[in-house]
């Protein structure tokens, strides 16, 4: 390997599920450093600010990934992801899946990332069987209208959620 592979998870995260944490631990399996881009999107609307997704997605990885939390760098972004990839010294995007449905809306973003920046690699990691229909958008409605999201979101992120809802 000719250096560190740097990839980055780009996202708005809003908020940090458990399925984007499978993405997480696994892409740090196969790649020395992940920068987990979150993406401000005000346009979107979010619910958390941009700082507070940040830091719950630093208090997940301090968490869950044991030693391989130094790997994860988390930092907000709000330009082109192949800019800010690029910036960041990475070679490679990481883009979990989790149904046909994503796919074609992913690829088509893969083929325009590649004409931007064709140093800029697209990986697909697919979500874990688990987590295929878990969806912040989902978690935030479900949670928005009194429901039990325990089990999509970890404690911490379920805490700040009923904080957002009460």
């Amino acid at each position: 390997m000719a250096g560190k592979q740097i990839g980055v998870y780009p996202g708005t995260f809003d908020p940090v599920t458990g399925g984007h944490m499978d993405i997480i631990q696994r892409a740090v399996r196969i790649i020395d450093k992940l920068i987990v881009g979150v993406a401000t999107n005000d346009g979107k609307g979010p619910l958390f600010d941009t700082d507070e997704r940040c830091e719950m997605l630093r208090e997940e990885a301090d968490a869950m990934l044991g030693p391989d939390a130094a790997k994860v760098e988390v930092r907000a972004f709000d330009n082109l992801l192949v800019t800010f990839a690029s910036d960041s010294g990475a070679t490679m995007i990481v883009r979990g899946l989790r149904a046909v449905s994503d796919f074609e809306y992913e690829f088509q973003m893969a083929g325009m990332n590649a004409r931007i920046n064709p140093g800029v690699e697209t990986v697909f990691l697919m979500a874990s069987e688990r987590q295929t229909f878990v969806s912040s958008r989902f978690v935030k409605e479900i949670a928005s209208l009194g429901g039990d999201v325990s089990s999509f979101v970890s404690s911490r992120v379920l805490t700040r959620l009923m904080a957002k809802f009460s």
